[in-house]
């Protein structure tokens, strides 16, 4: 063969990954743009899961989605074409109902809301050396060190003694205060941070919120900086101490989503895990009309901790809900066909990879490994050393999706959370496989994960936004 025919034989043989900027136009470059500035507000304004969920349930009721339970009670309810359901709060699922029954399976995409961060403990104020604190626990997986020194904003929901409850966000508008986790200055360092383990240097019973140094009372008033934060919560929000115990309170970055770069290509921000897939798939969900497929996504709590708990993607929520719209289009609710609807059903878990970094391309496997820019990325398995608590998709499920990808000009990537017995990671796809859907992982690759300012392409945003799309109408 010559050089012209080996080229030519190269090009249809070879498999080949392009940015998506030398593959955008300049009127889909323009559309990346506006779309990651309603990404950015998404962020700003969900910062907990209890936050997304209300941006989303904003989001589908401007769509004309209906809210499932206000119609359930209803004998005969009047069909919709859109519903939505929300759990405790935390969770929500929304479906366009399709042209086919329910029973032959949806298109379904799931997601999880909930981020890394440092959550108060029960009891948390306290006082030493005339300052006052607020002790925390960590929510998933963090690097300590990364918490500290940084501005915090205070995020919840207060269930007070009367059984009344309140919303706090303390740290986000402006004049507010914020909160912050001190630091050891480098001079006295050495010994307690220098010479130890990343690991062991840094304490999780050390992550203590400073948040006042002001007493109530003179010398003779015991506790007084702690009583002072106490006044003025209970005169502001007639919070007692006892109501910490039954509150959920989010230290959370207090700054807001950013444009990185010079070029303003790369947004970086707290939470893009996974609310960067959670906002594709509301995107996507939202532009559909007329699908002959009932599609539907799935947005989950608790997914950081190993998905335990009622809000999870363990707590039955998908049944729940997928037996209501089945009561909704008239059809048989039995246990027999919601399991046929199951596993009938086909599933993308929207959650994100991890991007190789050029400062260190020595933990990844470069052959494997997502790169920032390259596209939506698909996760065939997860887990870590040996596949251990991974899913792994079918050869013919992969197939489907890098097709469907292909046909309509998806740019994709493949990726795997770095080196083998170096990486690894799960996500909530393993427990929504245990229903008999298939189900992929795929989002997009960020640089910077699990950190306070992660790091995503704009490029790749829109091209999750597409890839999800496409998957809805097939």
């Amino acid at each position: 063969m010559n050089k012209k025919e080996i080229e030519k034989l190269k090009k249809e043989i070879t498999k080949k990954e392009t940015n998506i900027f030398d593959h955008l136009k300049k009127a889909e470059t323009d559309a990346a743009f506006r779309q990651a500035e309603r990404y950015k507000a998404f962020l700003d304004n969900g910062k907990t899961e209890r936050e997304a969920v209300e941006q989303i349930r904003q989001t589908l009721e401007k769509s004309g989605f209906v809210n499932m339970d206000d119609v359930l009670d209803k004998q005969r309810p009047a069909i919709h074409k859109k519903y939505y359901k929300v759990l405790k709060n935390k969770c929500v699922a929304a479906a366009v109902l399709g042209k086919n029954s329910v029973r032959s399976g949806a298109n379904v995409i799931a997601s999880h809301i909930d981020s890394p961060r440092l959550d108060l403990k029960q009891n948390p104020l306290y006082e030493d050396l005339d300052l006052a604190f607020l002790k925390t626990h960590y929510y998933g997986g963090i690097k300590k060190y990364q918490w500290l020194s940084i501005p915090l904003a205070l995020h919840g929901i207060v269930v007070k003694k009367d059984g009344s409850s309140i919303d706090i966000c303390i740290g986000e508008a402006d004049g507010d205060p914020v909160f912050t986790v001190s630091d050891l200055l480098p001079h006295l360092a050495g010994n307690q941070q220098g010479s130890k383990k990343v690991s062991e240097a840094f304490e999780g019973e050390k992550l203590n919120l400073l948040c006042g140094s002001m007493p109530l009372g003179n010398e003779t008033i015991k506790e007084r900086f702690k009583l002072g934060v106490l006044k003025l919560l209970y005169d502001q929000y007639g919070m007692v101490e006892s109501d910490f115990v039954s509150a959920e309170l989010e230290a959370v970055p207090a700054f807001k989503a950013k444009d990185v770069g010079f070029d303003r290509s790369m947004i970086g921000a707290y939470g893009q895990d996974d609310r960067i897939c959670a906002f594709s798939q509301l995107e996507a969900l939202t532009s559909l009309e007329g699908v002959d497929q009932t599609s539907a996504a799935l947005f989950f709590d608790k997914e950081e901790i190993g998905s335990e708990g009622t809000t999870s993607a363990k707590s039955g929520f998908i049944e729940d809900f997928l037996s209501d719209l089945l009561f909704m289009n008239n059809e048989p609710t039995d246990s027999r066909t919601l399991r046929k609807c199951l596993m009938n059903s086909r599933c993308l878990s929207a959650d994100v990879n991890g991007a190789m970094d050029p400062d260190y391309k020595e933990v990844h496997e470069k052959l494997n490994a997502a790169r920032l820019g390259r596209g939506i990325c698909i996760t065939k398995f997860t887990g870590a050393r040996g596949k251990a608590g991974a899913s792994d998709a079918g050869a013919e499920f992969v197939g489907l999706i890098r097709n469907l990808f292909d046909k309509h000009n998806i740019l994709w990537q493949t990726g795997e959370l770095g080196k083998i017995d170096e990486g690894g990671g799960g996500t909530l796809a393993k427990f929504l496989a245990e229903l008999g859907m298939d189900i992929l992982d795929c989002g997009p690759a960020l640089l910077a994960m699990h950190s306070p300012f992660e790091i995503a392409g704009k490029a790749d945003l829109y091209m999750t936004y597409k890839g999800y799309r496409e998957f809805y109408c097939m």
